[in-house]
């Protein structure tokens, strides 16, 4: 007789720390869950509001060469560093809209700019 309760204690043991394990393992991945869910609403609302701070649309402007300008000068005024790499990178995209092949300008020579603004013109 005691042996048959030695089995059923060491049986309902066995069948306890089943339900222990499952248990523990279930609240971490719950925890898990939670903590994903959690730092992906928080990045994704943070992602957001920067976005929002620095919208910038990009338009295009004719002007006319005047005496002394240079594409440098243009590029040093129009190129914001968060669109192109460096200077001549926007003179290379000046080139290639008014279809240059070279950056020579004269004056009273119509060129496109393109540029950034915050203010959305519709």
């Amino acid at each position: 007789m005691s042996t048959q309760v030695s089995e059923r204690r060491i049986r309902n043991n066995r069948i306890r720390r089943q339900r222990e394990l499952r248990h523990h393992f279930m609240m971490g991945i719950l925890t898990m869950m939670l903590v994903i869910g959690f730092s992906s609403v928080f990045f994704g609302f943070r992602s957001k509001a920067q976005g929002q701070e620095e919208r910038l649309y990009k338009y295009y402007k004719s002007v006319v060469v005047e005496e002394g300008d240079t594409l440098w000068a243009y590029a040093c005024e129009y190129a914001l560093n968060q669109y192109y790499d460096s200077p001549d990178t926007y003179i290379q995209e000046v080139l290639h809209i008014n279809s240059m092949s070279e950056t020579q300008i004269t004056c009273g020579q119509h060129l496109i700019l393109p540029y950034y603004s915050a203010e959305f013109v519709s």
